[in-house]
């Protein structure tokens, strides 16, 4: 086995696929990248089991062949390469690695013992525009649940329909809903897939990234493609929560305020909420304001005023600032948000209206 490749291009196939490698692998194989030279590329290769990663680059191939190198070390060594050609030649179980003036020879695994990436006949499929989706994505993933008894909630429920892509998180306190309208390739019907929030955020910040991604479904698994770049992920089995069974039919008090304002008010009256997470939101109908504040018996309190427009009553209900801080970077790009009010033990609803449509519902705290 014997190629040699750019050394940028290398780093940024190595980068692509080192979300595969077992952080704790049990089988040391799982902690390496696997390698395949063949006629004018190489394809390189990670998995830990529950995600496969491949992605292939242009090469000089003099002599095809496969092995497993550790991804920590390699990734160590050819990040500080200089941006020439790098040299691999693969002689007597080991790897020989030369750019300019630089020589290392790194132990290698055998390729056969490495599992075989996922074949997989699409079932389904969608595509879509990557940067809307990875900005949808960013509003609702850090939503999704931690617990692991309850695996449903960690994902994210992706629907296309009728040009309609709609993304919806929930961790039982709090729920996120975004959706948009664009045009979308190969759906004739409803396209619905729950995915892991971890998992849909890391493909869509991965460096390779196209201006599409096309998304398919096969068996128990959830496949992205996009440029030269494939990733296999099991998808989350299950029912996934009626979200519109939660969402208050009305309101009583709907408060339209500044998003940056309220995020940095937020942030300097929670300096006092050490111990509890919870800042009381009381708004004065009256007087077109809103009141935040928070208390703590070992630091004091804290109070701060924001001019908003009321339409209803006036009323005070308290909530998780950290929640809410999370609600309010979702909709950095939106100048304006709603808050929708029903009772102080009712859920919040806050709402923005743009290229995407943005609802985050959250649970109160007793005040």
């Amino acid at each position: 086995m014997k190629f040699t490749v750019s050394q940028s291009a290398l780093a940024r196939a190595i980068s692509v696929v080192s979300k595969g490698i077992g952080a704790q692998a049990v089988l040391p194989i799982l902690a390496g990248v696997h390698i395949r030279a063949q006629a004018g590329s190489i394809e390189c290769q990670t998995t830990n089991m529950n995600i496969s990663i491949r992605h292939v680059i242009p090469a000089n191939v003099e002599e095809e062949g496969a092995t497993v190198l550790s991804g920590k070390i390699l990734t160590n060594v050819v990040k500080n390469l200089p941006d020439s050609a790098v040299t691999f030649d693969d002689t007597s179980g080991s790897m020989s690695i030369t750019c300019e003036k630089s020589r290392f020879r790194l132990n290698a695994l055998d390729a056969a013992d490495f599992p075989e990436f996922p074949a997989l006949e699409l079932d389904r499929s969608v595509e879509l525009p990557s940067a809307l989706l990875s900005s949808m994505v960013d509003k609702v993933y850090k939503v999704t649940s931690k617990d692991t008894s309850r695996p449903i909630l960690a994902g994210v429920l992706l629907t296309v329909e009728d040009n309609t892509i709609r993304l919806v998180a929930t961790d039982s306190y709090r729920l996120a809903v975004c959706d948009t309208n664009t045009q979308t390739a190969g759906v004739d019907a409803k396209f619905e897939v729950i995915v892991p929030g971890g998992t849909f955020h890391d493909v869509l910040t991965l460096p390779s990234m196209t201006e599409t991604i096309t998304i398919g479904l096969a068996s128990s698994q959830i496949v992205f493609d996009f440029g030269s770049t494939t990733y296999v992920s099991r998808r989350i089995e299950g029912n996934f929560p009626n979200f519109r069974q939660l969402l208050p039919a009305t309101c009583n008090c709907t408060v339209r305020l500044d998003a940056a304002s309220l995020a940095q008010a937020l942030r300097r009256v929670s300096v006092i909420a050490t111990s509890n997470p919870s800042v009381r939101f009381d708004v004065d109908a009256d007087g077109g304001l809103l009141k935040l504040s928070a208390s703590s018996p070992d630091q004091g309190e804290s109070t701060e005023l924001i001019d908003v427009e009321v339409d209803g009553a006036s009323m005070s209900i308290a909530l998780n600032f950290h929640y809410v801080l999370d609600c309010v970077s979702a909709s950095a790009q939106d100048k304006d948000v709603a808050l929708e009010l029903l009772s102080s033990m009712q859920p919040a609803v806050f709402k923005s209206y743009a290229n995407i449509n943005y609802l985050y519902l959250l649970m109160p705290v007793r005040m």
